[in-house]
């Protein structure tokens, strides 16, 4: 038991090394300035850098549309999976999965191909400011379009554990009997016991738009990843402090996430 332990902890030890090692590197490379010692200027400088806050608020934008969008297909679909077309799950699930078997830059080519399609042949008929439209770089609907796609393999997956751990179908069924419609059975018998997936496929979902970089910057716009490394070519210590920053907050919020996953299943077992 005791070799045990500390392979445990021998295996612990070198997985915070490999994570913790580099971290620890780029946070000196953005505080160590030669010649002038120790300084948080680059820190300081990130909030009044042009473009910070535009491409960040987008990113975010962007984040909350997806994940409002994707929740509201898969949500009713794993549901219904569920309740009433069970052999339909293996067409799903390869379904939601073709988005790890695609490579980023092959979904940009597709899009890209028919972006140009549409006003070269819808150019006399109203579809045509539909496709000026998703294309406004303000908002691109057209990202939120392809993070939704990006998204469904973790927003799958994360719904499906949800609802293996609760029995939908007693629950729907009490809340029926009880006179409630199917979608307020949905809402306020099934969604409450699925916070924690619900949460987590929010979370996933925030982290692929707030770190996505391909697609944006094939399809021309500036989200806060593609800023980055815009900035990355002329100010290389500005880039690797807004990275630090904004890896810490990705890991508060997981932490804020665990928390609160934790106290609903405490409260729901009390």
């Amino acid at each position: 038991m005791a070799r045990l332990n500390l392979w445990r902890w021998g295996v612990y030890g070198l997985a915070g090394l490999y994570f913790l090692v580099p971290l620890a590197a780029s946070i000196v490379f953005t505080v160590d300035v030669p010649g002038q010692g120790l300084t948080f200027d680059a820190y300081t400088r990130i909030f009044s850098t042009d473009g910070f806050v535009t491409s960040l608020l987008l990113s975010l934008e962007l984040a909350l549309a997806t994940i409002v969008i994707v929740l509201l297909l898969m949500v009713p679909a794993t549901v219904a999976l569920r309740l009433g077309s069970p052999r339909l799950r293996p067409v799903v699930e390869v379904v939601c999965q073709l988005p790890l078997v695609v490579p980023p830059i092959a979904l940009v080519a597709g899009i890209i191909t028919v972006l140009k399609w549409g006003p070269e042949h819808l150019s006399h008929t109203p579809l045509f400011q539909t496709f000026v439209a998703i294309q406004n770089p303000d908002f691109p609907v057209i990202l939120v379009l392809a993070y939704v796609v990006m998204a469904l393999p973790f927003v799958h997956r994360a719904l499906d554990a949800g609802l293996r751990a609760v029995d939908v179908r007693t629950l729907v069924e009490a809340a029926r009997s009880c006179g409630a419609s199917w979608p307020q059975a949905l809402v306020r018998a099934v969604l409450p016991n699925l916070r924690g997936a619900l949460l987590n496929s929010s979370f996933l979902t925030l982290a692929l738009v707030l770190g996505e970089f391909t697609v944006a910057q094939l399809l021309g716009f500036q989200p806060f990843a593609v800023w980055i490394v815009n900035v990355s070519g002329s100010q290389a210590q500005l880039s690797v402090a807004v990275s630090v920053l904004s890896l810490l907050v990705t890991w508060v919020l997981l932490l804020v996430l665990a928390g609160f996953g934790g106290r609903a299943r405490t409260t729901s077992r009390g």
